[in-house]
């Protein structure tokens, strides 16, 4: 039996890389970007208005001139204005090129126009030289990286795809992972379950968390009967990227599982870790590179395994880098056995900014339902069987 750390290590030290597409910038939300976007030309492209107003020579301002007359005007998306006299303005809207023989920007709240005339009526003591406009390229130069790839893409990014004129997005491909679920006792979720029955639901959790994730998924069911799990284990290794399984990998006589897998050319890379839920947690890898997480079959104890090891694996194997939540444990909590334990909490904001972490009493690893009145695990370290109010642990949030 290995501990947490060590089958986290096992684990990504198996990541792999994933292969890429080209999609329309209208489908790739939610996707994993593949490439940097950078920029096309300077940000912003020209030295550009940012408050509507007049546009002067600062010298004028700074020998005492406060009476400016109206050459023109100079709106949003129209060419380049010219100051010809410097004793005059410009008046500018926002977004504007800032007109040429002009260096700063009056706001309308400081002026009194009357006809073509501007009169500053503001304390412009201290007004300065370039106020109010946006230096080309000084959010960024052209060439220079505005996102990296490895990021997953939400509206911020498709705005600056947009921006850059990327029509279409290099992504990773969408990886393809199968859920199978085994039992006996197991019924599809329309069926009526008997007395001695429950309807599967580990592979309905496992498949949407895998969907937010960004992977495609489809779910099996499989009866206790190892040459079946031997027959579709090497079905599905030659047609999925990742074989995620729920259930049959403890010490029981009917958890036929791990034998299947390794009967069928699977190498265990580790199997039992010690935490509490999920300790019979399996692991391993085809001879064609097909990862294989096989987790318990009890609710809660497959849950967090997906969130605790999977999604790290999936992030580092789509070089997204997510920074480990901390949160403050909000009440004294004693676990006596030498296990890592993931305690269930709900998490919560203190005014000052800490994240508060509440444990939300259950019962046990098949207490599904209560999987709902938490937001995430608290991972309570080995070595301890006190865990004090106001210590800080890692957080693993699904909610």
């Amino acid at each position: 039996m290995i501990t947490v750390e060590e089958a986290e290590r096992i684990i990504l030290e198996n990541t792999i890389n994933i292969p890429t597409e080209k999609v329309s910038i209208d489908i790739a939300l939610g996707r994993v970007l593949a490439e940097d976007l950078c920029a096309d030309r300077d940000f912003p492209p020209f030295n550009r208005v940012t408050m509507d107003g007049i546009a002067i020579q600062f010298a004028q301002l700074k020998a005492g001139k406060t009476i400016f007359e109206i050459e023109t005007t100079a709106a949003a998306g129209n060419p380049q204005k010219t100051l010809n006299s410097p004793q005059n303005c410009v008046e500018v809207m926002t977004g504007a090129m800032i007109p040429l023989n002009t260096d700063m920007v009056i706001r309308y709240e400081d002026l009194l126009i009357s006809g073509k005339k501007a009169q500053i009526i503001a304390d412009f003591s201290e007004f300065k030289e370039g106020q109010n406009i946006h230096l080309q390229g000084s959010d960024r130069r052209t060439g220079e990286v505005i996102v990296s790839k490895g990021r997953k893409i939400s509206s911020a990014e498709i705005g600056v795809a947009a921006t850059i004129g990327k029509h279409e997005i290099l992504v990773q491909k969408k990886l393809r992972a199968v859920v199978i679920s085994t039992g006996e006792e197991i019924v599809p979720i329309k069926e009526k379950p008997l007395p001695h029955q429950i309807r599967t639901s580990n592979s309905y959790a496992l498949q949407a968390s895998l969907k937010n994730w960004g992977l495609e998924t489809e779910n099996i069911l499989l009866p206790d009967n190892q040459d079946i799990i031997e027959q579709k284990i090497t079905e599905f290794t030659e047609t999925f990227d990742v074989l995620i399984l729920s259930g049959g990998v403890s010490a029981g006589k009917f958890d036929f599982v791990p034998q299947a897998l390794e009967n069928q050319g699977v190498k265990k890379l580790f199997h039992k870790v010690s935490q509490r839920p999920g300790k019979p947690f399996w692991f391993g890898k085809t001879r064609n590179g097909t990862l294989v997480f096989a987790l318990p079959g009890n609710p809660v104890s497959t849950f967090m395994c997906l969130n605790r090891f999977f999604k790290k694996w999936i992030d580092a194997s789509q070089g997204i880098d997510n920074q480990q939540l901390m949160a403050e444990l909000a009440q004294d909590f004693s676990f006596k056995p030498e296990l890592t334990f993931f305690l269930q909490v709900k998490l919560s904001y203190t005014q000052t900014g800490k994240i508060l972490a509440t444990p939300v009493e259950g019962h046990g690893s098949g207490d599904l339902a209560n999987l709902v009145e938490a937001d995430a695990f608290l991972e309570l370290p080995l070595g301890n069987d006190l865990f004090k109010k106001g210590e800080v642990f890692k957080a693993f949030v699904y909610r």
